[in-house]
């Protein structure tokens, strides 16, 4: 008995099944390679998307905190602004307060009045000396010098004496005047020259003879060249007034 060999059958599917099968598997593979492959459900991130996502989530963060301290920054600025004057102003205290206060400034007194001496003239003094006391005392005080050269036997000095002791007058002089008087009516020859020196105009003298003279020792008026006011009340007075300053 010959063997034979036995072969596989072969389908006998036609030609024209077997062709839109093929075409079918490459529209797939097309499809897939378009799409690409995912392991993933539908709604699920992607690795890399989640982590872009978390990479960019601090920024995102970091970018929303500034955001949110620059506000807080700029809504406190205003009251820390407000706040900071009154933390610079300290209320000051009553020391300080105290001594910030202007002083009222002290009233200086007014000089103590001059020294008028009394009625006559004392043959005995110095002369020169009296005068020179008194311009020192009026370069201190501001005041002029009154020369009285007279006599005690002299009837016009007497009257002129006893205005000079009168309240009123006595306050003019006081404020006003160092009073010297000098006796021409003895033999001093200094006193002389002393008159000669504030009167220079010569002749006769009638007495008394007032000279007033500046704290300087400059002669402002000489009764010997214009003639002696009345030896009044009003007539001394209105004479010591217009001379005072």
């Amino acid at each position: 008995m010959s063997s034979r060999i036995l072969r596989p059958v072969r389908s006998a599917a036609p030609r024209g099944v077997r062709l839109p099968l093929v075409a079918a598997a490459v529209v797939a593979a097309g499809l897939t390679a378009a799409c690409g492959p995912s392991s993933q459900s539908v709604g699920a991130a992607s690795p890399s998307a989640v982590g872009q996502s978390s990479q960019a989530l601090p920024t995102g963060t970091e970018s929303a905190s500034a955001s949110a301290e620059a506000s807080a920054t700029a809504s406190a600025s205003p009251s820390a602004s407000a706040s900071t004057p009154a933390a610079a102003s300290p209320t000051p205290s009553r020391t300080q307060a105290a001594s910030a206060a202007p002083k009222p400034s002290r009233t200086s007194a007014a000089p103590a009045p001059a020294r008028i001496p009394g009625p006559g003239y004392d043959s005995s003094a110095d002369a020169q000396k009296l005068i020179d006391a008194a311009l020192s005392a009026a370069k201190a005080d501001g005041r002029m010098v009154l020369l009285d050269f007279g006599a005690n036997w002299c009837g016009n000095c007497k009257a002129a004496d006893k205005v000079f002791a009168q309240p009123q007058t006595a306050a003019i002089l006081g404020a006003s005047y160092h009073l010297v008087k000098v006796d021409i009516g003895g033999n001093s020859s200094a006193n002389s020259a002393l008159l000669r020196k504030y009167s220079p105009s010569g002749g006769t003298y009638k007495m008394p003879v007032l000279v007033v003279v500046t704290p300087s020792g400059a002669v402002r008026t000489d009764t010997h060249a214009t003639g002696n006011p009345a030896l009044t009340s009003d007539g001394l007075n209105s004479f010591l007034r217009q001379w005072a300053s």
